[in-house]
């Protein structure tokens, strides 16, 4: 019986050990995993903005380019400066949608030539600044009130049909 009742305690004792242990408890779910990977995942590596899917729908069908979301005025000032490389379907969202106006952008500080799309309030292409020459500071603007720019590696736009009237989505 003796024998019986260390048993007992050993077992007992070993699972309350087991369940309190901290490295059970500081191991991630499976799920936890994941979403700590998706968020990792949404945010660019470069400039520590959130990354948004823009869709555009073309001609040719859907198109998803990611696109770093820059919201605040800071975010907004920097845009792509100092940038040396952009993927093909990358680029910059700048939402103005608090404020929209009549939108203007420049070149300086900007080392790769961009394509300048500026977007109205219904969410389609008002007009394409194709090749926006790098470092330039002559001002590049709007046709009409504007919401949002996106910002695509020069000539990406011409590439994809992006145009006038092309509607897109986030």
């Amino acid at each position: 019986m003796k024998t019986d009742l260390r048993f007992a305690i050993c077992a007992a004792a070993a699972l309350m050990f087991a369940a309190c242990s901290p490295q059970a408890a500081s191991e991630p779910s499976p799920s936890a995993s994941t979403t700590s990977e998706a968020e990792e995942a949404a945010v660019h590596p470069v400039s520590g903005l959130p990354v948004i899917p823009v869709t555009l729908m073309l001609a040719s069908g859907a198109h998803v380019i990611d696109a770093e979301l820059a919201s605040s005025d800071q975010e907004k000032a920097r845009g792509l400066m100092f940038r040396t490389e952009m993927g093909a379907d990358e680029g910059m969202l700048f939402d103005y949608t608090d404020k929209p106006h009549v939108l203007s952008f420049w070149m300086k500080n900007t080392v790769i030539p961009l394509d300048i799309i500026f977007i109205d309030a219904d969410r389609r292409v008002i007009n394409v600044a194709a090749n926006a020459v790098p470092y330039s500071q002559t001002p590049v603007m709007a046709d009409g009130m504007g919401i949002a720019v996106l910002e695509l590696n020069g000539g990406r736009a011409a590439e994809l049909g992006i145009e006038p009237g092309t509607q897109l989505d986030w």
